[in-house]
C-alpha cells in the first residue's frame, strides 16, 4: 500500500527555516505528480508547490513563490520543501501528495488528481 510520510515540521520564529521531507513507499516520486499542500485551522487546502514528472517542472503558489523551494531526491524516493524567510502566515498544516503518473505540468497543477496523501506535519511560525 501506498505511503507518504512527511517529517521535519517544528516551531520557529518569523525569518526562520523549516525543511520538510516526504519518504514515498510503494510510488516513485519520479514518475508521479507530487506537491506539497497546506491547511491553517478553520482555512481550505492550498496547494504550495509541486514537481510534474515529465520534465521536472515545479510550480509555487504566489504566497510562497521566492521564499520555498520543493525538490526530489529520486534515489531516496523523497520529496522536499525548502521553506525560508517564514511568516506567521506559513502556519498551517502541511500535507505531501501524490497523483497523476507521467502527467504534464498542467495535470500537476489540478489539485484533484492527488490520490495519496501524507498524514501531514505542523508548521508554527511565530512572531
Amino acid at each position: 500500500q501506498v505511503q507518504l510520510v512527511e517529517s521535519g515540521g517544528g516551531s520557529v520564529q518569523a525569518g526562520g527555516s523549516l525543511r520538510l521531507s516526504c519518504k514515498a513507499s510503494k510510488l516513485f516520486v519520479s514518475i508521479w505528480c507530487v506537491g506539497w499542500f497546506r491547511q491553517a485551522p478553520g482555512k481550505e487546502r492550498d496547494g504550495v508547490a509541486h514537481i510534474s514528472p515529465r520534465n521536472g517542472e515545479t510550480y509555487y503558489s504566489d504566497s510562497v513563490k521566492g521564499r520555498f523551494t520543493i525538490s526530489r531526491d529520486n534515489a531516496a524516493n523523497t520529496l522536499y520543501l525548502q521553506m525560508t524567510n517564514l511568516k506567521p502566515e506559513d502556519t498551517a498544516m502541511y500535507y505531501c501528495a501524490a497523483g497523476c503518473a507521467g502527467c504534464s505540468g498542467t495535470d500537476c497543477q489540478n489539485p484533484h488528481v492527488y490520490r495519496y496523501w501524507g498524514q501531514g506535519t505542523q508548521v508554527t511560525v511565530s512572531s
